[in-house]
């Protein structure tokens, strides 16, 4: 591997632990809309899934309905953010590495709002170079694309980067972009 000049975090399960935070505003808000689904459920089959894609997969086809369903979910995650915890030892390796001249960004299917948000309320907005959302690019995980676009703002390569992912998808986008890569598992 070449000199490490660019980490790339995934933010959801990598970086936060968001699973619940993310799990009861999408359960509140789908309840508003008369759609069911437990925490469990959530978990199991669509945490982590970018939020156009799982509310077509809840049945809600119609794009201003799933437009005006995001920003309720971005308006209700905030509630739940007691929940939300940092993986703290990756964030001390991260800061570790920025002293030494690495870049630091954060690559997630998430929605920019979410995630600068959950920033905010933890206080790590100044630890970070540069953030890819799913609304930066035209394909999610698990393309390349999200962390390709990461590695092309920054000017680096793949034998430069390194890149820590938590879901099957990720890892799967990880692996295609010849980077190396570490699977995260929060407990």
């Amino acid at each position: 591997m070449a000199q490490l000049k660019l980490i790339l975090l995934d933010f959801d399960g990598t970086l936060v632990d968001t699973r619940r935070a993310n799990a009861c505003a999408y359960i509140e808000t789908l309840r508003e809309a008369g759609i069911t689904i437990t925490e469990k459920e959530y978990l199991e089959k669509y945490y982590g899934v970018r939020c156009i894609e799982f509310m077509r997969m809840v049945g809600i086809s119609d794009e201003s309905k799933i437009r005006g369903l995001r920003q309720r979910k971005v308006e209700l995650y905030p509630n739940y953010f007691d929940s939300v915890k940092l993986n703290t030892e990756l964030w001390a390796w991260c800061g570790m590495m920025r002293k030494m001249g690495a870049k630091v960004w954060i690559v997630s299917t998430g929605h920019i709002d979410n995630i600068r948000n959950v920033m905010h309320h933890l206080n790590i907005t100044s630890g970070i170079d540069g953030i890819i959302s799913g609304d930066d690019v035209s394909q999610s995980k698990p393309s390349p694309e999200p962390f390709l676009e990461a590695m092309r703002r920054e000017g680096c390569t793949a034998d430069e980067t390194i890149i820590f992912e938590d879901s099957k998808v990720g890892v799967e986008a990880a692996r295609r972009t010849g980077a190396q890569y570490v699977v995260i598992k929060m407990d």
